[in-house]
């Protein structure tokens, strides 16, 4: 069914792209939202996304629509906290602004949030993915450029990072499968 998707995506029209949003929306939505901390934002860039999904599936190879889409998520979502980084700082000091919490609405301890807010935004992405997603290595390396086994240690790198950081802020693992 998904290769016969890819394939309709294509030439389709907006009843494959609803179709599109359908399956893959709500997966998106959380992986923008891992990255971003912030579900509104998170909700514009996957607007975004499948607007120019739809725009540019000329330009799609047919192949993997999912890794396509999580892709063109993942460059969102960085341009999203370049543009965010930069009115931040048009507006420092301004109280309407505040600081920004990366992890701001996900249903974890502040420990955690530490933690996983020390990390590169592509070490999250990748334990997103691994975790959350349950993306193979391969998906992910269509997604975030390296490969697959460049990515593996990473993987094994970012969790190891993520731990030290846990043990840090006093926490033992078990919360990351409660709650990441």
């Amino acid at each position: 069914m998904e290769a016969n998707l890819n394939i309709r995506f294509i030439t389709g029209d907006e009843s494959e792209l609803e179709e599109v949003v359908d399956t893959y929306g709500e997966k998106l939505l959380r992986y923008a939202t891992s990255i971003l901390g912030s579900y509104q934002d998170a909700e514009d860039v996957v607007q975004g996304v499948f607007l120019i999904a739809y725009q540019k599936r000329g330009t799609f190879d047919g192949k993997n629509l999912s890794a396509w889409l999580y892709k063109i998520t993942y460059r969102h979502c960085l341009n999203q906290l370049k543009k965010s980084k930069v009115l931040f700082l048009a507006e420092v000091g301004n109280v309407s602004m505040g600081t920004v919490d990366p992890f701001a609405e996900a249903a974890i301890s502040d420990g955690l949030l530490t933690a996983l807010g020390r990390l590169a935004i592509k070490e999250r992405a990748l334990l997103f993915g691994r975790i959350m997603d349950g993306q193979s290595y391969e998906e992910l390396s269509q997604i975030l450029g390296p490969s697959p086994a460049a990515l593996r240690k990473q993987y094994e790198r970012a969790k190891q990072k993520l731990a030290a950081y846990l043990k840090a802020e006093g926490i033992d693992g078990k919360e990351i499968s409660n709650g990441y």
